[in-house]
Formats: C-alpha cells, sequence, structure tokens
C-alpha cells in the first residue's frame, strides 16, 4: 500500500473563520507539544500531567498517545519503518488540524528518526511546535518496562523495536530535555509549564 499520495482533483478550500480567529475566541496561542522518547521513558504519564496542568489554567487541550491513535485512525498500520513513517505523518497531520483549530495539542509517541520528526516542523509555524525529549536510559525504560515489551522483544517475539533491534535518533536541538530517571514527573511537568511559559505560549489574545 503507498500512503500520502495526493489525488491532483483535490483542492484545499480556504474557510471563512481563521486560525487567527479561532485564537482569539480561546484566548491563547495553539501549538504541538511533542514528547519523543523511548518506550517506558515516562512519556504517556508526563503528558498526562501537563495536560491537567493547562486544563487547570483553562488552556484548550487535547492529548493524543502513540497506543489510543493506533486502536483508531492507525489500526492498519504495522510497525516496519515505513508504516511508523506512515503512522507519524497522520498524526502530524492531524495535531496541525488541532492547531488550525486554535488548540494545544499534546503528542506522546517514540517517533524515534528525526526526518519523520522534521515532517510536523514543516508544517507549522516556528512558534507552534514544542519538542520535549523525554531522556531515559534504555536500561532504565528496559526495568519499567510497563507493556512487558522489552521482554517480548529480547525473546525475539516483537521485531522492530525502537532500542532493542530498531534505532533511536535522539532529537537535534529539541526546546525542552526531561530526565525522568533523575526526577519524578511533577518536576519534569514544571520544567515543561515553566518554558512554555516563558515562551508565550500562555499568552492571552482578547476577542475583540
Amino acid at each position: 500500500m503507498k500512503y500520502g499520495v495526493l489525488n491532483q482533483d483535490v483542492l484545499w478550500q480556504e474557510l471563512i473563520v481563521t486560525k487567527e480567529d479561532r485564537k482569539k475566541l480561546k484566548g491563547h496561542n495553539p501549538a504541538v507539544i511533542w514528547l519523543t522518547g523511548f518506550s517506558g521513558a515516562g512519556k504517556t504519564t508526563l503528558s498526562k500531567e501537563i495536560e491537567r496542568r493547562m486544563y487547570e489554567m483553562g488552556i484548550h487541550t487535547y492529548l493524543l498517545d502513540g497506543d489510543n491513535v493506533r486502536r483508531g485512525l492507525n489500526s492498519d498500520l504495522g510497525f516496519s519503518k515505513p508504516e511508523r513513517k506512515e503512522n507519524i505523518r497522520r498524526i502530524s497531520e492531524v495535531a496541525n488540524l488541532f492547531v488550525d483549530a486554535g488548540i494545544v495539542v499534546i503528542c506522546a509517541f517514540i517517533s524515534p528518526y528525526e526526518e519523520d520528526r522534521s515532517y510536523l516542523k514543516s508544517l507549522l509555524n516556528e512558534d507552534e511546535l514544542y519538542t520535549v525529549y523525554v531522556k531515559c536510559p534504555i536500561d532504565v525504560c528496559m526495568e519499567r518496562d510497563p507493556k512487558g515489551l522489552y521482554r517480548k522483544a529480547l525473546k525475539g517475539e516483537i521485531k522492530g523495536f525502537t532500542g532493542i533491534d530498531a534505532p533511536y535518533e535522539e532529537p537535534e536541538s529539541p526546546d525542552i530535555v526531561v530526565e525522568t530517571h533523575k526526577y519524578g514527573i511533577e518536576e519534569c511537568a514544571d520544567l515543561v509549564i515553566d518554558y512554555l511559559k516563558k515562551n508565550g505560549l500562555f499568552n492571552s489574545t482578547p476577542v475583540n
């Protein structure tokens, strides 16, 4: 199956209500908070805490988690490199739609390849993407192994598993690095929220 082929008969439709209109209505800037790292690094737990705090701040958010997306939108995809690439491409397009809707979308995906992560960057404005590298040594992730995936990968029951028989490319220039083997989730969430505040994500845009 060939993914991502554009039908030339499909034309882009300009909408009457714009991203700027939606931004003003919601009172804050839209963006993608992209968490990347090994399985077991703490991406899902951290993303939930980040969303909880934003919700309490009155920020309009949505959380896209790797497992949840694969149960619906990407249920037809496996874990070969081309399918993982398509997985991230689709997620990137959905995240871009959320940003256009004026929402802060939090994405928690292993997303092991720099090229695939760069695709999302190409869709957004410079101030709409914040990459969070959830850094944790592979041996610690293997000890945690909350889903038992490392054990299966080591037994050969799962092929192409990141950190075992497939590579993970560290982000070249992440906005934030949180080390979940050194700090708790609360402290890591503090670092992320503080960075976003300092960089103007939560600036209010009043409705005219």
